[in-house]
């Protein structure tokens, strides 16, 4: 089994963890991976390298939006926050997340319940 540390973030999960961490408030840069880490049990860990250009495409696709601020160190920090379209997006990404889980969750459960295929003549030994 994987280091907990070293599980990386599933494929296309970034905008929904980013999203659904905003919905809570404006958070800097620094909050948003502290609490994406600490709310998946220290599991899920994201990298600078990859939360702002996910924080810039969302600004671009009008999602979030930033303004700087004070932090709770007294230092500049630039604040993003959910717009509606966020929030409507944000529904759509955790309906589609829940779906492709439950999928998943279907061929898990039935992967072993499903018999075997024949393997071809020549195949067998």
């Amino acid at each position: 089994m994987a280091d907990r540390r070293d599980t990386p973030l599933p494929q296309g999960s970034l905008d929904l963890l980013v999203l659904q961490t905003l919905d809570g408030g404006p958070k800097h840069g620094y909050q948003i991976a502290r609490h994406i880490f600490s709310a998946s049990g220290d599991l899920l860990r994201v990298e600078e390298g990859s939360l702002y250009p996910a924080l810039h495409r969302l600004e671009r696709r009008g999602w979030v939006v930033s303004e700087w601020g004070q932090s709770e160190a007294n230092r500049r920090a630039k604040y993003y926050r959910l717009t509606r379209n966020g929030r409507s997006q944000l529904k759509t990404e955790v309906a589609s997340w829940r779906a492709m889980a439950e999928a998943i969750g279907k061929v898990i459960e039935t992967g072993a319940a499903t018999p075997r295929l024949a393997r071809p003549a020549a195949e067998a030994v």
